[in-house]
This record gives C-alpha cells, sequence and structure tokens, in this order.
C-alpha cells in the first residue's frame, strides 16, 4: 500500500526524468562498486592471460584504474582494440561494428575506455527512457515502475554500464519499435538499421518492425524493409574483404558451433541433471521464466514473435552452454511489461521487494566475477 502511494507521487515525472535518475544511480552505484573492487579483487595472473588481448592491461593502483581501468575485460577488450585498429585480429569480427564506431568517435575528447563506458550509459539511459514508454499504453504507473526495477536488477544487467554494445543494442531495438508503433516508419528504420550493426540480435527488431509495418497498410511503413540490410552490410564486407564469416569465427577461435537449439538445451540439461551445475541451473530457470512471460495470452504477436525470435538466437550455439544467457534476454522487453504487470496485480510490496533483492543481489555477484576475471556470466 505505502509502496504504490510512493510510485504514485512519481507519475508527474516525465519518463525521460525517471530514466536519468535510475541512470545516474546505477551508473554511480557500479562505479563505486569497481573502486572497490579495484583494492580488494587480485585474480589470478594466468586466469587473466587466458583471455585474449590482456597483454598491455592497465597497471591496478590509482584513481584513473579504480574509475576506468577496471572495466577493461573480455569483450571490452576487444571493442576498444576494434575502435583504435580495426578488424586486425581475424577473431575480432564476431563484435559488430556500431559500438567500437561511437567509442573512436568519442574517444578524440576523452580516453577510449572512458568513451566505452559514456557511450554504454548514455545508451542505458535511452534504453530505460523507451521501456516506459514501451509498457506505457500496456500498464499502469505502479506496473511501469514495477518493470523497469525487474529489468534494471535482472542478472547481468550490469553490462549496460559497461564497455559492451548491450545498451546501445537495447535501446536501438526498443525505440524502433516505438518509432513504428506511432508511425514513424522512417526513424524505426534506421532504428533497425543501427541494431542490426551492434549486435545479432538488433536485426531481430524487423520482426515487430514487419508486423506493424503489415498491420499499417501504409505505404511509407514499406520503409522498414531497410532494417535487415544493416547485418547484412556487415556480413558482406566480410566476405568482401575476404574475412571469416561470423560463424565460422565462432566455431575457430570461440568454441561455439552453430547447431540447432534443442541441442544447446539438452547440453545445458545435461550438465545440469549429470554434474548438478546449480549456477547453469539459475540460467535456465530465469530464460525460461523470460520466455514463459512473453509468451502470454496479452502479450501483443509482433512480441511474442521477437521474443520467440530472440530465444532462438541464443540457443543456436553448443559448446559454451548458456554463456551469456541471462544479458540476451535483456532486450525481450514483453517478459519485463508482463512481469511488471503480474506483480502489480499478485505481489504486495515487500514481497517484490524480497524477489528485486534476490536479482540485484545475484546481479552483483555476476558484477563481482567479471571485475575478478571469472567467465561465468
Amino acid at each position: 500500500m505505502n509502496g504504490g502511494l510512493r510510485l504514485r507521487k512519481l507519475e508527474p515525472r516525465a519518463d525521460w526524468q525517471v530514466a536519468l535518475a535510475i541512470t545516474v544511480v546505477l551508473r554511480t552505484v557500479y562505479s563505486g562498486i569497481a573502486a572497490i573492487a579495484a583494492v580488494f579483487v587480485h585474480p589470478d595472473a594466468r586466469l587473466i592471460h587466458s583471455n585474449a588481448l590482456t597483454e598491455n592491461l592497465p597497471a591496478p593502483g590509482g584513481w584513473h584504474y579504480a574509475l576506468l581501468g577496471i572495466w577493461q575485460r573480455f569483450d571490452s577488450l576487444w571493442y576498444l582494440r576494434i575502435a583504435e585498429r580495426g578488424y586486425d585480429l581475424p577473431a575480432g569480427v564476431v563484435f559488430y561494428p556500431l559500438y567500437p564506431a561511437t567509442i573512436r568517435a568519442v574517444s578524440v575528447a576523452v580516453p577510449a575506455i572512458a568513451a566505452a563506458l559514456l557511450v554504454a550509459t548514455i545508451a542505458a539511459f535511452f534504453c530505460f527512457w523507451g521501456l516506459l514508454r514501451l509498457a506505457r499504453p500496456e500498464l499502469t504507473i505502479q506496473g511501469r515502475m514495477y518493470a523497469l526495477l525487474l529489468f534494471a536488477a535482472w542478472p547481468c544487467s550490469f553490462v549496460m554500464f559497461a564497455g559492451y554494445a548491450e545498451s546501445l543494442t537495447l535501446a536501438l531495438i526498443f525505440w524502433a519499435v516505438i518509432f513504428a508503433r506511432n508511425g514513424r516508419w522512417e526513424a524505426a528504420a534506421l532504428c533497425g538499421f543501427l541494431a542490426g550493426l551492434s549486435r545479432p540480435s538488433g536485426v531481430l527488431a524487423f520482426i515487430p518492425l514487419a508486423v506493424l509495418a503489415l498491420r499499417s497498410r501504409q505505404a511509407r511503413s514499406l520503409v522498414v524493409a531497410l532494417a535487415p540490410p544493416g547485418l547484412l552490410s556487415y556480413w558482406g564486407w566480410l566476405r568482401w574483404s575476404g574475412r571469416l564469416s561470423v560463424v565460422d569465427t565462432y566455431r575457430i577461435y570461440h568454441g561455439a558451433t552453430l547447431a540447432p537449439p534443442w541441442a544447446s538445451v539438452a547440453e545445458a540439461l545435461r550438465l545440469i541433471l549429470g554434474h548438478g551445475d546449480i549456477l547453469l541451473t539459475i540460467k535456465l530457470g530465469l530464460v525460461v521464466l523470460a520466455v514463459g512471460f512473453s509468451l502470454r495470452r496479452e502479450v501483443r504477436l509482433e512480441d511474442k514473435l521477437f521474443a520467440l525470435a530472440i530465444a532462438l538466437q541464443m540457443l543456436m550455439y553448443i559448446g559454451r552452454p548458456l554463456l551469456g544467457a541471462l544479458r540476451y534476454v535483456l532486450p525481450i522487453y514483453p517478459a519485463f511489461l508482463m512481469l511488471g504487470r503480474y506483480v502489480t496485480r499478485r505481489w504486495r510490496v515487500k514481497k517484490l521487494m524480497f524477489y528485486l533483492g534476490c536479482l540485484g543481489i545475484l546481479n552483483l555477484a555476476f558484477l563481482w566475477a567479471f571485475l575478478n576475471w571469472s567467465l561465468v556470466f
């Protein structure tokens, strides 16, 4: 009851103001945790150097490392290298070009790692704002806030504030759908095109755009057909320049082989049942939860199709079962909208706070593992 009253006080606030507030809070929290980790985390050097591009990492110590250098982990190293040198290493082609291009542009004014974090943080703001806009026709003010909180607390959502392309991709997908629902087809097509240049999941924004365009029966809506060429142009450039395809690069350099989705699920279940892998159990359970809520009867057709496509895409590789699956779930916006609706109708605020706390603790545990060079997220 009291929680509902507090949330109603937010009603006069514009969506962008709420999004800005949560962005500032989370950027501060994550940066603070990373600065603390810079003092207390001492990962094994062998673990660090078992990863690629770790030869010239910044030395620990000092405020620069605590605020910026500690974020140079895993994929962020690839994005920084591509921003500086282009695709000079064959293993790098799985990292799509839009995010490193923005890093390169912004790094004219600030150091590259600062540029990477700045771009990710600004994109996270547009992502939160977009989620609230998507939720506006579907949910009450309470439901919208709950959906946003669940999204922000979701395990591995911290990557939206790391040197990763997630927040940029999410923002482009969300706003592509928003623009299409408002009949702004050119803007929707542009967002869809750029999303395909950001991550493989970005091209799937074409699915809701196509359904909305067909439903509108407007000739202008045909411009959304320009969305898929974002990804296709990158693939075409790889072929034209004599580089490996993304699929071959995953197989040769990243230990992941293209396979039917059921093969990935079977691999995960084998490890869960045969080895009692608790972490894998949590990942699979949360993925099933997200997909299940996105297929509820109330969900729009275009959103269901999009959610299914995202789920199938994340399960199309074997060799590294469900690695990254929790962050790959983040684009499934209908899941968070339906979770917000369900929580509003069924849960008291205390129950919501308990589960938000559980998700948040798991998210921070993954953040700590990320900072400690433990590839479990």
